[in-house]
């Protein structure tokens, strides 16, 4: 009872044919699924972007996706339009078991900051409640799966061991973007923080 599983943004837009969509992001369904069923807490968090979300390129005249600018919590990676609430994208996959979760965290809905972590905005001070949420449950281990390693997944992992947690993410149950090196700086940045990788 004291270990919850937390399903990152399992969501049609970061799965094939979707704005954003992450290689073989739909491959880990099945095992997704399967964890679910073994854990009694599930939290999913969903991606949930107003149309003129600031981390979208197109609300920056002549930026490209996958560009960087400087917002006033630090460097932002701008992304296609992807996630925008109430749109199909923005729904979770229909074969991922929703029904399994007993909560689901929307981020990024503010405007005006991005939101990659299950815990936190990115301005690392705007919290989630998810944090909360655990500790009253009295949940201290905290396994991670979904889309995409390098940036969401990763940085709730990290997140959850700053706040104490005892973290690992399941990387066969997730894929990567895998933009310009951030895998290999997510892999660096969990095992300097103790979040264990496992397959």
């Amino acid at each position: 009872m004291t270990k919850a599983l937390i399903v990152i943004d399992v969501q049609n837009d970061f799965c094939p044919g979707g704005a954003l969509a992450v290689a073989g992001g739909d491959e880990i369904l099945p095992r997704v699924n399967v964890l679910m069923s073994e854990f009694d807490t599930v939290v999913l968090t969903q991606d949930w972007h107003p149309g003129d979300h600031s981390s979208f390129a197109s609300q920056h005249e002549g930026a490209a996706p996958f560009t960087q600018v400087h917002m006033n919590y630090g460097l932002q990676t701008l992304w296609p339009d992807h996630c925008v609430q109430g749109t199909k994208g923005a729904a979770f996959h229909p074969d991922l078991a929703v029904e399994r979760a007993q909560m689901i965290i929307r981020k990024g809905f503010r405007t005006g900051v991005d939101s990659y972590s299950a815990f936190f905005e990115n301005d690392h001070k705007t919290t989630t409640g998810l944090a909360g949420y655990l500790r009253d449950r009295g949940i201290e281990e905290l396994s991670f799966v979904g889309l995409a390693t390098d940036f969401c997944v990763a940085w709730s992992a990290l997140d959850a061991a700053k706040l104490g947690f005892r973290a690992r993410v399941l990387e066969g149950a997730c894929r990567a973007i895998d933009l310009d090196g951030s895998l290999v700086a997510a892999h660096e940045a969990m095992r300097a923080a103790g979040v264990k990788l496992e397959a």
